[in-house]
């Protein structure tokens, strides 16, 4: 087990921003940190591009100290690709700020992602899996976490956890929901619950938390040691402090344009015109249900510019 395995010391429950590719950015993850986010995982990142291709997916994997303790989630099927691109991580932490810790995508259903063996795939070769999981270990001194789905094919996460139980996995974020389900339909609680009979690490529960009530009711019927939350922070990142508070927060629309404004400042400092196209998706999410959303969404999709941020968000 790494010396500098953060995750031993954070307090319980550990509410966590799940990794989600093309959203997870260092701009919404900061965000989300500042509303009260323990752990930061970020957007998927490919282990055989960050061979082949490191300067596109290093400035992918960018963070900044400001997130820590932040995760990078990396994906694919070929061992000796994930044992170099660990590798290469710890090689450029002169010049680029390393993650506190590494995981594994077992869970991406995303048919070009399974359709090259990785993700929700991956989880369905154990033989692979492990030597991919062990070629992590193998080749960093940074705490190792995996992602997994409730099933895949015939694979379930209770079998896949007990295949790997002697590798030293720090923590495994279980989605509650198989992979025929894809993003929707009733989460099987039942099945993470069982899953500390076969992983002594931390595991963070996922699937279906919207509000801080779900949170807590996963956390409840799953006895796990924390929550991943995705698609409920995509607008409201306060629901973060939510949780931590056990209080439901009500914004109005100044505070919430407040909000999404700075969000919008942040993304422009980072990443310039791109942070700005970047954001249009979030703005539709901050203004979701808002009087007149259907018309600033309209504009919002558009937007090109900090300027047109703030002049429809008047």
């Amino acid at each position: 087990m790494a010396d500098n395995n953060f995750w031993e010391k954070i307090e319980k429950p550990i509410f966590a921003l799940a990794p989600m590719a093309g959203i997870a950015d260092s701009a919404f993850r900061r965000i989300c940190k500042e509303f009260g986010a323990d752990v930061l995982y970020g957007e998927m990142a490919s282990a055989a591009a960050l061979v082949y291709n490191p300067i596109k997916t290093l400035e992918l994997l960018q963070s900044d100290k400001k997130e820590a303790p932040y995760i990078a989630q990396l994906f694919g099927s070929n061992p000796d690709h994930f044992a170099k691109a660990v590798r290469l991580l710890a090689s450029k932490k002169q010049q680029f700020r390393m993650p506190d810790g590494i995981d594994i995508n077992f869970g991406c259903p995303v048919p070009k992602i399974f359709k090259q063996g990785a993700g929700a795939a991956l989880m369905r070769n154990l033989k692979q899996a492990r030597e991919v999981i062990k070629a992590v270990l193998g080749n960093t001194d940074l705490p190792v976490s995996i992602k997994l789905r409730a099933k895949s094919g015939e694979i379930d996460c209770l079998m896949f956890l007990d295949y790997m139980k002697d590798l030293p996995i720090s923590a495994a974020m279980i989605h509650g929901r198989t992979l025929a389900q894809g993003f929707g339909g009733p989460v099987d609680r039942e099945i993470i619950k069982k899953a500390r009979n076969y992983f002594g690490g931390i595991i963070l529960a996922n699937g279906g938390v919207m509000s801080a009530r779900d949170a807590f009711d996963l956390l409840e019927k799953t006895k796990a040691g924390g929550v991943g939350i995705a698609r409920g922070a995509l607008g409201r990142p306060w629901l973060f402090r939510e949780m931590k508070n056990k209080k439901a927060e009500v914004k109005g629309e100044k505070e919430i344009f407040k909000i999404a404004l700075k969000h919008a400042e942040l993304a422009e400092k980072l990443k310039s015109r791109q942070g700005i196209i970047e954001m249009r998706k979030h703005l539709c999410w901050y203004v979701r249900g808002l009087p007149g959303a259907s018309e600033m969404r309209s504009g919002l999709v558009k937007v090109e510019s900090l300027e047109d941020v703030k002049n429809i968000l008047k």
